[in-house]
């Protein structure tokens, strides 16, 4: 058995270079009890028995591995984290307790006072309260640039730089990264590129084959799929992430062993779901363009995105997550997103995103709320903006759910 985990048979280990994607989302990281069970079992227990006082003696001194606490050694949690691991073909993955868990005990790892982060100024809202109000009093700075502009991610280094951080897309307008040229200005840094790879997961985007160095995900989107638990992993190469599992260790932001369970089932139709969600985010999107109402259609896969040939290049396909801007006055602005929010029926209004339900909600009240008002006219989150995740539902149904929004406007 090695420090990462239980281990089984050979016959019962996928690698993230002997099989498709598809496949590791289904079988990687499995192994099966004496009992032989096919479905992946769960280990709801706190804590682990010992066959003897100097058996537990050893395992808490390192010098017998095995599981010891559900804090940071129970077999369902490692079991996903190995699945995740093989499906963004990185080499540990570490589970947390949710995605802003999983940003936390990333920097509070690999950082110290007197560090230097340069971020997307384009992240999920908590991304930018985390960094700019809490990891700051730790003495570590933070830097905010346009991702799309490579010079301002260049001219943001300093000496100290020791993390670069981007969604891509992102978080809710869809603007993309390169993130290959972004790791090479990390790299001649000496600074680690993270991504936040939570609106295309591995079945649409593998950052590290790009240059990342650690990828990041709120797993309670994609990766669970229906909206039932909270969780968050990071991947990357093995001494960086045994530095984070000290940290789990130590601080506690764990992931459970029932939601690592439903993550791990969630992952066996990962890249279906990414598909059809795909799919019918582009049939949404082409739809909106051509209504009166709307303004303007943020979405990768538009010919009229900016950035549309990078996505082709980076990305095999655009994700379920698109945002609208509405025709308002400027006096109306929020107003008008509101009313066509709240004349839909069947949509969810809710601030989550990656579910098999369609949601919709407002980026400038909801998810990027806690943001200055300065801060979300710079990352172009204006009032009359609406996000919307866009489910599995008859696309028709979506249609016309959202044609009730629009007429109200």
């Amino acid at each position: 058995m090695s420090k990462k985990g239980f281990e089984r048979p050979e016959r019962l280990q996928f690698s993230g270079s002997e099989y498709a994607t598809e496949t590791q989302a289904v079988r990687a990281g499995q192994w099966r009890s004496e009992e032989g069970e096919h479905s992946d079992a769960i280990f709801p227990t706190s804590s682990f028995v010992y066959t003897s006082a100097r058996e537990a003696a050893a395992r808490f001194s390192g010098e017998e591995v095995g599981n010891i606490y559900s804090r940071f050694t129970n077999p369902t949690v490692q079991a996903f984290e190995r699945r995740i691991a093989a499906m963004e073909e990185g080499e540990r993955a570490v589970a947390t307790a949710s995605g802003m868990a999983a940003i936390l005990s990333l920097t509070l790892a690999l950082m110290k006072q007197g560090d230097h982060i340069v971020c997307s100024r384009s992240v999920f809202g908590s991304t930018v309260s985390i960094f700019d109000k809490y990891i700051s009093r730790t003495g570590i700075e933070t830097s905010f640039v346009n991702p799309c502009d490579l010079d301002a991610w260049q001219a943001a280094i300093r000496p100290n730089t020791r993390m670069l951080f981007l969604e891509s897309p992102s978080n809710p307008l869809a603007e993309l990264t390169d993130i290959s040229a972004v790791a090479a200005i990390a790299q001649s840094a000496g600074a680690k590129l993270v991504v936040d790879n939570c609106f295309l997961t591995p079945a649409l985007q593998k950052p590290l084959l790009l240059g990342a160095d650690i990828v990041m995900h709120s797993a309670t989107k994609y990766l669970d799929g229906q909206g039932r638990v909270v969780g968050g992993v990071l991947v990357g190469n093995d001494a960086d992430m045994e530095e984070v599992f000290g940290f789990v260790r130590t601080a506690g932001t764990c992931m459970s062993p029932f939601n690592a369970w439903i993550f791990q089932k969630g992952l066996e139709t990962l890249p279906l779901r990414m598909k059809a969600h795909s799919e019918q985010a582009f049939a949404l999107a082409r739809w909106l363009e051509a209504q009166p109402q709307v303004k303007r259609v943020y979405y990768s896969g538009l010919e009229s995105h900016p950035q549309h040939a990078l996505a082709c290049e980076q990305q095999s396909a655009f994700g379920g997550v698109l945002s609208f801007e509405t025709h308002a006055a400027v006096d109306d602005l929020r107003s008008s997103a509101w009313r066509c929010i709240d004349a839909t029926r069947m949509l969810s209004i809710t601030a989550n995103l990656g579910d098999v339900k369609t949601t919709i909600t407002h980026p400038a009240t909801t998810t990027h709320g806690r943001m200055t008002a300065e801060a979300r006219a710079a990352a172009g989150i204006h009032d009359n903006l609406i996000r919307v995740s866009v489910g599995l539902e008859n696309i028709d149904d979506i249609k016309a759910d959202l044609q009730l929004g629009l007429d109200a406007i």
